[in-house]
């Protein structure tokens, strides 16, 4: 399988409209328009019977503690995790492509509606969803596409991957809210194919992509 963009080129920097966070340089950061990126993917197997997207940044620090702080850094030697940005399951196999801004096209506080989503597909919760969890004005289900947000003070550059996966079954045994880790395990021996793209983005201004 392949996997192209129009919104950004693999391995490049994502631009600012895709994302849920700019720099500001009086506040540091301000809000995207966190629009979804374009997608479009080719030379599925003859067999796929549905298509799953997950979008995930490997590189979110494991731990708290410095980020978003002034005076401190997140330092690049800290054990990084997944932070789950986008899931959708479901989609049909005459699917090849999502526009740009189809699925989200601004932020929404206390998170988009859901699991149901455009083409009869459906969407889990984001990681956006624990992260806001303490927050009295954002808290809440955040459903589908909710682009990047880095740590403004980490010393590294996020990697977003962008993944599609070509199943052998047309719907996924998923209900409610579920997780990218609940969707990784259900796609677990159903997957024909896949394939990625990555992007790249900061929020701190000494981080050159």
């Amino acid at each position: 399988m392949k996997l192209t963009s129009s919104s950004f080129s693999d391995g490049q920097k994502i631009p600012g409209d895709f994302a849920f966070c700019i720099p500001d340089a009086d506040h540091h950061v301000c809000l995207g328009k966190n629009l979804n990126p374009h997608l479009q993917w080719s030379e599925a197997p003859a067999a796929t019977k549905s298509f799953a997207i997950i979008v995930h940044d490997p590189d979110v620090p494991s731990k708290g503690d410095d980020v978003n702080k002034e005076g401190h850094s997140v330092p690049a030697s800290l054990p990084r995790v997944d932070f789950f940005h986008w899931l959708l399951i479901d989609l049909p196999p005459t699917l090849f492509e999502i526009r740009q801004g189809e699925f989200s096209d601004d932020i929404t506080p206390r998170g988009k509606p859901g699991p149901s989503a455009p083409h009869d597909a459906r969407q889990g919760i984001n990681d956006y969803t624990s992260w806001f969890a303490g927050d009295n004005d954002m808290r809440g289900d955040y459903y589908g596409y909710d682009g990047p947000c880095p740590p403004w003070n980490d010393e590294i550059r996020h990697r977003y991957e962008f993944t599609v996966f070509a199943l052998d079954v047309s719907k996924l045994p998923l209900d409610g809210k579920f997780t990218g880790h609940q969707l990784r395990e259900a796609m677990q021996g159903h997957i024909l194919d896949q394939a990625s793209l990555t992007g790249l983005y900061a929020l701190n201004p000494d981080i050159a992509i």
